[in-house]
């Protein structure tokens, strides 16, 4: 399924198409997801999303909120909720238009839209001045299908993206798990580091946080690393390892059970349960020690899960 820039591909015969951020893709995105999706089979309609090439916020205030989830891993997350185009707008085009214009332009003419799902706490059009009770009011007007997702709460608060990321900057990585409906997972490229891990008898993987994604709390994490479609038990450590000193952010993870080298390969890496903050050890020796501990705990959590 590829990102939509060019609406003439979409079919005539009608898209059912859900509205909102997404920029997590969590449970809540993908109760909007799904109500696009129920519209789209009762109507033989596509079924897809809208979104845009660039956070809103970035536009309106110079800078976006952290991202959760990148690329692959996003759309993978649209697939699985039943998404079949994703279609990509540039906020800066349409951030101009009223809610009628932008309905009536963008998603009736541009999108072919004959089925629209959002949240019940969506706003769209300039200044946020829609909200889907005039959406509903305009899909009226168009002869539009409409459907409305309810909120969607985790500890009796709703889910958020925001909710999500101040889970994993607290270590909460079981929290953010839950919200999102799947573990938090990143694909970055692996890089060469110094070869201390292997030296310690766990050879690792490096791995850095690009620009505008979102860091969890530096600490050693146990976690699973997916290589060539198989699922490995694994602990990473997100931080700048201060017994080694080093300053450049990143996230190490020891592969257990696999031998073989993922220079240059983009490699899945999912945090599941926040083990201990970084910790200054007084030598190699203890470091040691401490990486055998944290492998024996996630794989024990490994098998559990």
């Amino acid at each position: 399924m590829p990102y939509v820039t060019d609406f003439h591909t979409l079919p005539q015969t009608g898209t059912a198409l859900a509205l909102g951020n997404f920029d997590g893709v969590h449970i809540g995105h993908r109760a909007v997801i799904g109500a696009a999706v129920q519209l789209a089979r009762r109507w033989e309609l596509l079924p897809g999303a809208v979104i845009f090439q660039e956070h809103p916020q970035k536009a309106l205030r110079g800078s976006a909120p952290a991202r959760l989830c990148d690329g692959r891993i996003r759309l993978q997350a649209f697939e699985k909720a039943g998404a079949q185009a994703i279609c990509v707008l540039d906020f800066e085009r349409v951030q101009g238009l009223s809610p009628e214009e932008f309905v009536e332009q963008v998603l009736v003419r541009g999108l072919h839209a004959r089925a629209l799902a959002c949240g019940y706490d969506y706003r769209f059009g300039v200044g946020g001045a829609g909200d889907a009770v005039l959406l509903r009011q305009l899909c009226t007007r168009y002869g539009i299908r409409f459907a409305m997702a309810q909120e969607v709460d985790f500890g009796g608060l709703p889910v958020s993206s925001t909710r999500i990321r101040t889970a994993l900057e607290e270590g909460q990585v079981e929290q953010a798990n839950a919200m999102l409906g799947r573990p938090f997972c990143y694909d970055f490229t692996v890089v060469g580091g110094d070869h201390r891990g292997r030296k310690l008898g766990a050879p690792t993987i490096n791995q850095y946080f690009p620009a505008g994604f979102v860091v969890p709390k530096f600490g050693v994490y146990a976690s699973q690393t997916l290589v060539e479609s198989r699922v490995y038990p694994s602990v990473t450590n997100i931080g700048l390892r201060p017994t080694i000193g080093t300053q450049s952010l990143r996230s190490e993870t020891y592969i257990m059970d696999f031998s073989g080298d993922l220079y240059g390969q983009n490699i899945e890496v999912s945090l599941l349960h926040f083990l201990r903050g970084e910790i200054r050890f007084e030598s190699l020796e203890a470091l040691r020690a401490q990486i055998a501990a944290d492998a024996s705990a996630a794989r024990s959590l490994a098998a559990r899960d």
